[in-house]
């Protein structure tokens, strides 16, 4: 009886952590995406307008040295050659320190830009951010940014092993459009 009490409890305790994340607001596709500036691992600032003209996957992700976030940083960087042929950046966002973020990627090999939202104000514009255990994490979506600064696509409650993917794969199409 107690197993089951607490299957429950857990099963919604998970179901509530993942519909606050999924049914926050983001911004509206056609609208322009908020502007930011956060620092990266090197130490650098990065403003969403320095990439005016060019295509950016922007995506939230919980927290460094996870699993999950691990699988899917690994796979925008297998895949970061087709990014970069589609003139596309990927950025990724958590709410984890500069710092770790700089370790991340050095011990994953990460090439491309993980940006430092530690009072997740970003993630907070983005409707990307969740409460964990009473700390702020970044929610796990993903936002597609046109080259005039505008959303193109977003994506809520991401699955890691496929998103890389699936990315391509619309950004290919709006792309077309």
């Amino acid at each position: 009886m107690n197993k089951i009490f607490l299957s429950t409890v857990i099963g919604l305790t998970t179901l509530a952590f993942v519909n606050a994340a999924e049914t926050q607001n983001q911004p509206e596709i056609g609208k322009p995406a908020p502007d930011f500036s956060l620092a990266t691992g090197d130490g650098s600032q990065v403003s969403l307008k320095d990439f005016k003209g060019k295509w950016v996957v922007l995506y939230f992700y919980p927290k460094d040295f996870t699993s999950g976030c691990t699988m899917e940083a690994h796979n925008f960087q297998r895949d970061l050659a087709k990014y970069n042929e589609a003139d596309a950046v990927v950025l990724g966002v958590s709410v984890d320190t500069a710092q770790s973020h700089k370790d991340f990627c050095a011990k994953e090999g990460l090439n491309f830009k993980l940006l430092a939202d530690p009072d997740a104000k970003v993630s907070t514009e983005y409707g990307s951010v969740m409460d964990y255990k009473g700390s702020k994490l970044a929610a796990r979506n993903t936002f597609i940014i046109n080259p005039k600064g505008e959303l193109a696509k977003v994506y809520t409650g991401v699955k890691p092993a496929e998103h890389s993917e699936q990315v391509l794969k619309d950004l290919a199409e709006l792309k077309k459009s």
